[in-house]
């Protein structure tokens, strides 16, 4: 490396996620050499995720290679990797599991960006991972297809009527925007794509319940979309219950809790879980190496600057941090992709300023609403106070959704994909690459 080329700032971002990837473009043209680390080889459109879990679109068409995607970007190197150290005192992040099979090794920056993002939290009960699948990531989404798929197929040749009921009821924890999605897709996967393709079962006889703890569904909605929404549900055939738990989940059945305290044990063979949230460990590791705490969410405290309050040169940012701002109150930001782009934009801005001796606002989110599908046409969206609900939230959603899409590619197929299911009812990506019928 020649003296011109040392002497460039380094920057080092950590998650290739809606965050970490706005930060690494913003930077674009910059005088900095940028490093992007992701376990990943791919950028995720988790938004769409849903729609790969039940055969709607297949895994390519929301997921985007990130060297693809910066191969226009110079200044941009990209390492598989998965970060599992920081050393703030030399400036280096530790480095595992590399592509060439190597462990512990190290890269350094003289600005580090951690982008980790968020899972879903099983409240303590880690071991129902295993029966019920999360929707966060592509591994997920694809795992829940199998699972989908392949008990309808069970379903077919089961001849015990009970063993048959519970092939044919889902369970999806969690009412928010992704539970709801993943609720309704389901339905018309029942009612509409499959119904004709079977002979010994009526797949339109399929029991869909959503389960959410609190009061209504959509909590993050004004509480006339959120029934509007429960309504729309209801007509596909899904089950709300609201203000009910899930307890315990086994093999064949699942436990809910409902408001009165009794517990009902559903015979159920599959389970999406889509509730509660819980940082990634990159904000525990990074208060680790900087003597601070987490909250009971894992989420790592940052200034209004995103940035550690000791260390000026780290940010961190997206569904991993909470922000305190300047009076000492915590910054009430929703666990949403364009906060985090938001953030990643606003963290690229300031590397930048202070490469030219500028300072920077604090960081201030720009609500610009929210969306949320339900079935084929049927959408609520509350857009800065404009709600509107049915076909033209759908359109909505549906231009939304595009536009932030990655990649001219993914967006022309995604919308041939979308164009011939709504006119066809049809899903062209169900396919099953593992049975687990043979393991239950």
């Amino acid at each position: 490396m020649s003296a011109g080329e040392s002497a460039r700032h380094r920057v080092l971002v950590v998650g290739g996620g809606f965050g970490g990837l706005q930060a690494v473009r913003k930077l674009r043209g910059a005088a900095v050499d940028v490093t992007l680390v992701d376990r990943q080889n791919f950028h995720l459109f988790q938004p769409l995720v849903y729609q790969v879990a039940t055969g709607a679109l297949s895994a390519a068409e929301v997921a985007a290679p990130l060297r693809a995607v910066l191969r226009r970007q110079a200044n941009v190197r990209v390492v598989l990797a998965e970060v599992s150290g920081f050393d703030f005192e030399r400036r280096q992040v530790v480095l595992d599991h590399l592509a060439n099979g190597g462990r512990g090794e190290r890269l350094g920056y003289d600005t580090l960006v951690v982008a980790g993002g968020s899972r879903y939290s099983y409240f303590g009960h880690d071991d129902w991972k295993a029966r019920a699948p999360e929707l966060k990531s592509l591994a997920g989404a694809l795992d829940i297809r199998n699972r989908i798929l392949t008990a309808f197929e069970a379903a077919e040749v089961e001849l015990d009527e009970e063993r048959r009921r519970s092939w044919l009821t889902f369970v999806v924890v969690g009412g928010g925007p992704t539970g709801v999605e993943m609720a309704g897709q389901i339905a018309e996967l029942a009612r509409e794509t499959l119904r004709h393709d079977f002979r010994q079962v009526d797949t339109r006889s399929a029991r869909v319940l959503l389960v959410e703890i609190a009061d209504r569904i959509l909590t993050g909605f004004p509480p006339s979309l959120s029934h509007k929404a429960e309504r729309a549900l209801e007509k596909l055939g899904v089950t709300p219950l609201v203000g009910h738990t899930v307890v315990d989940v086994g093999s064949v059945s699942v436990a809910i809790r409902s408001a009165s305290g009794e517990v009902e044990d559903v015979g159920a063979r599959t389970v999406i879980w889509a509730a509660g949230v819980a940082a990634s460990p990159l904000a525990a590791a990074l208060a680790s190496a900087d003597g601070s705490e987490v909250d009971r969410a894992g989420r790592l405290s940052v200034t209004a600057n995103l940035t550690l309050p000791n260390r000026p040169e780290v940010f961190a940012l997206g569904d991993m941090v909470r922000v305190v701002q300047s009076d000492g109150t915590i910054a009430d930001l929703p666990g949403l992709a364009p906060v985090a782009m938001q953030e990643g934009r606003y963290v690229g801005r300031v590397i930048r300023n202070r490469l030219r001796g500028r300072s920077t606002e604090p960081f201030r989110y720009i609500d610009k609403g929210n969306l949320a599908t339900i079935g084929r046409s049927k959408a609520v969206a509350d857009i800065k106070g404009i709600r509107i609900g049915g076909f033209a939230a759908w359109v909505t959603w549906l231009l939304v959704h595009l536009f932030y899409l990655i990649g001219f590619q993914n967006r022309l197929l995604v919308v041939t994909r979308w164009m011939f299911s709504y006119v066809t009812r049809g899903r062209g990506a169900r396919l099953i690459t593992e049975s687990r019928a043979e393991t239950e």
